[in-house]
């Protein structure tokens, strides 16, 4: 008689050896761990919404509406001419299904660190070889570092995120181009992924037509809708329609676009809120610069970075806040250049005022 299989057997061994990824139980917190945007809609639009999502024949594959958010985010983007667009479920989806794309014996996937986790996680599950490349001591691009790696390793595909996560800042143009080039010369593609661009002071989509190898990722998370999860892939036809090939045909379910959908034939209100968003974050930094306890890192996002002087510990002062009912991230565990290092996202006014008071208690 043969043994029952054991979950040990049939799972990778790199994959047993994995943390998942956890996410923190905010029930009762004011909620400023997720970079989400924290204003719902008003009662009438969310109304509209439900009368909307009610009539959906939800007994039905997804069809037509996928076509016509498509066609909504190319015209909400300015798709360029001749390039093309595809959904994932968020952008996670569509960044590990560009690790299966690219899969071939010898490639790899680079980024810099401290940077987003599904970069490496999607090349790690999926097989791949990462490389990270460190940012240097103010987080920015090391270029020449950079540049050498590109040479050495001839990476398949390079991540930007344009801003940064956690470290919230945008790359210099210079560093950008110097990068996508390098990455033309060796056949490499790069994926610009512009998730926090609604808060951003700049885009690159008008720039990457300049080049044959740049694909942009967005999500409509930080635009406000997280709990819809639906991000979109933007590049030249010819590359984005093989990557089309691997997408799961009803990977976006009916009431994801059409919420999608009404939130673009509303997206003042969502502008709106963004503007609010920004000035929040522009007066949260001016406090927090004030506070002699803490090195404050420039954002264009919707979270702030900084790191605690000590004798102050980064795991004290997020349990302290935490008993105070205010949860943000300890992210002194991602990277060791973070160590120490807490990132606040960007609340309405009156969370930021409780997080406000709730950080100076514990500082």
């Amino acid at each position: 008689m043969q043994n029952k299989t054991t979950t040990r057997s049939v799972i990778r061994s790199d994959i047993m050896a994995m943390h998942a990824y956890v996410v923190q139980d905010s029930k009762g917190y004011v909620k400023l761990d997720a970079m989400e945007n924290p204003y719902t809609l008003s009662a009438p639009l969310q109304a509209e919404l439900g009368k909307r999502l009610a009539a959906i024949e939800v007994n039905r594959y997804p069809g037509q509406r996928i076509h016509d958010l498509q066609n909504a985010l190319a015209h909400y983007c300015n798709l360029p001419e001749n390039y093309s667009l595809i959904l994932g479920n968020g952008s996670d989806e569509l960044i590990s299904l560009l690790a299966i794309a690219i899969d071939q014996p010898g490639a790899s996937i680079m980024a810099p660190l401290p940077g987003f986790v599904m970069y490496e996680m999607s090349a790690k599950i999926q097989g791949v070889e990462f490389i990270g490349i460190e940012l240097d001591a103010d987080f920015e691009l090391d270029v020449d570092t950079m540049l050498q790696a590109i040479h050495t390793h001839q990476p398949a595909l390079v991540y930007l995120a344009y801003p940064n996560n956690p470290t919230a800042n945008l790359w210099s143009d210079e560093a950008m181009h110097s990068i996508i080039q390098a990455c033309e010369m060796v056949g490499s593609l790069v994926v610009i992924d512009e998730a926090y661009q609604p808060f951003a002071s700049k885009s690159f989509i008008q720039e990457m037509t300049q080049y044959q190898n740049v694909l942009l990722l967005r999500t409509l998370s930080k635009f406000g809708l997280a709990g819809v999860r639906l991000g979109y892939l933007v590049g030249p036809s010819h590359i984005v329609n093989q990557i089309d090939k691997i997408r799961p045909p009803y990977n976006i379910s009916v009431l994801n676009a059409e919420a999608a959908l009404f939130a673009l034939e509303h997206q003042a209100e969502f502008q709106q809120q963004a503007q609010l968003i920004c000035q929040e974050r522009d007066l949260l930094l001016s406090q927090l610069e004030a506070l002699d306890q803490l090195k404050v890192y420039p954002s264009q996002a919707n979270m702030i970075l900084l790191r605690l002087k000590l004798p102050l510990l980064a795991a004290e002062v997020f349990q302290g806040m935490k008993d105070k009912g205010v949860l943000i991230k300890n992210v002194s565990s991602l990277h060791t250049s973070l160590n120490n290092c807490l990132r606040i996202t960007v609340g309405t006014a009156q969370e930021n005022q409780q997080m406000m008071k709730a950080l100076k208690a514990c500082l």
